[in-house]
């Protein structure tokens, strides 16, 4: 499926930026932009690794420029998230959100790049793709064709759905607009001018390192603040390499859910393979989408996006 794209794919311009930290390991870039060239792309990175600055992949302003650069580009069609790791919201304030939505490129990325994706949709709507960075994505040994199949196809057709075997859901038929990412990030942006304000939208979440009682204190603080009694449903993706202890006394992720579920108006839905895993779907952040589920799967559809070639992705 991934060669029989490469013709309707070639030539592409993917730049690479560092919006967060930089490369653990510099030597497996050049893996991961071999990969992207072997599908048809032009590979053009601003990020320099030699520019790191502590934990970023630069400083503030070196950063934030290389997001400006790209938006500017007119050879590029996607820009892709070198990694998450944290900084993203220290370029909030220096970013000129009008001119990244306005450049009508596919900005990719998850994890800490969320607070980019909320930003665009709360100044003006421009949609955006949760999917895969550079770091692990594209460098790790064995490459993901789940994840490689499910990108192209989003960021190359209007419309793209999302199937998924899942115990226990609730019977759901709901339509509405498609947002989300990190729960953290989501948490921290509430109150924040780079919230999105979304009534009647499909909700999912993912994150990475949280125990379940942290889930459930920052969903707890989306509740209070609102959020979650607007939407229509919760869509859980991945929760992955938490510990529990013998502390816990049986309050596990399960325990952490059907608390929850019972705190919530709407339904809540778990199985979404999205979050920091090597499989993963590729999201349309801000489309049009339907969530249809029973109580062993569901199936999103989403619409309504720009995608590479269209008129908005110059």
């Amino acid at each position: 499926m991934i060669s029989s794209m490469a013709d309707k794919l070639a030539d592409i311009g993917v730049a690479i930026v560092a919006p967060g930290g930089y490369a653990p390991d510099e030597s497996m870039l050049a893996r991961a932009f071999g990969r992207l060239q072997a599908h048809g792309c032009r590979v053009r990175s601003y990020y320099d690794p030699a520019v790191k600055h502590q934990r970023f992949g630069g400083t503030d302003d070196v950063r934030a420029a290389q997001l400006h650069a790209a938006a500017c580009d007119p050879d590029v069609q996607i820009v892709l998230a070198l990694r998450g790791g944290y900084g993203m919201t220290r370029l909030l304030p220096k970013l000129d959100l009008k001119m990244l939505a306005a450049s009508g490129k596919l900005f990719v990325g998850h994890s800490d790049f969320t607070a980019l994706q909320m930003a665009l949709l709360a100044h003006s709507g421009a949609p955006s793709f949760a999917g895969p960075m550079i770091c692990d994505d594209f460098t790790r040994d064995q490459i993901s064709d789940f994840t490689m199949r499910h990108f192209w196809q989003c960021v190359s057709n209007s419309s793209h759905t999302v199937t998924a075997t899942s115990q226990g859901n609730p019977v759901v038929d709901a339509s509405g607009t498609l947002w989300g990412g990190n729960l953290t990030m989501l948490t921290h942006l509430v109150g924040t001018p780079y919230f999105p304000q979304i009534d009647g939208g499909i909700l999912f979440i993912e994150d990475v390192n949280e125990h379940p009682y942290r889930v459930e204190r920052m969903l707890l603080q989306l509740l209070n603040a609102g959020v979650l009694a607007r939407q229509k449903a919760l869509l859980f993706g991945e929760f992955s390499s938490f510990r529990l202890s013998d502390y816990d006394n049986g309050y596990d992720f399960n325990a952490m859910l059907a608390y929850i579920r019972t705190q919530l108006s709407i339904p809540v839905l778990t199985g979404l393979p999205f979050g920091h895993i090597q499989d993963k779907v590729t999201l349309a952040v801000g489309c049009n989408a339907q969530l249809v589920s029973d109580a062993s799967s569901f199936e999103l559809c989403m619409t309504a996006y720009p995608v590479i070639g269209s008129a908005n992705a110059q």
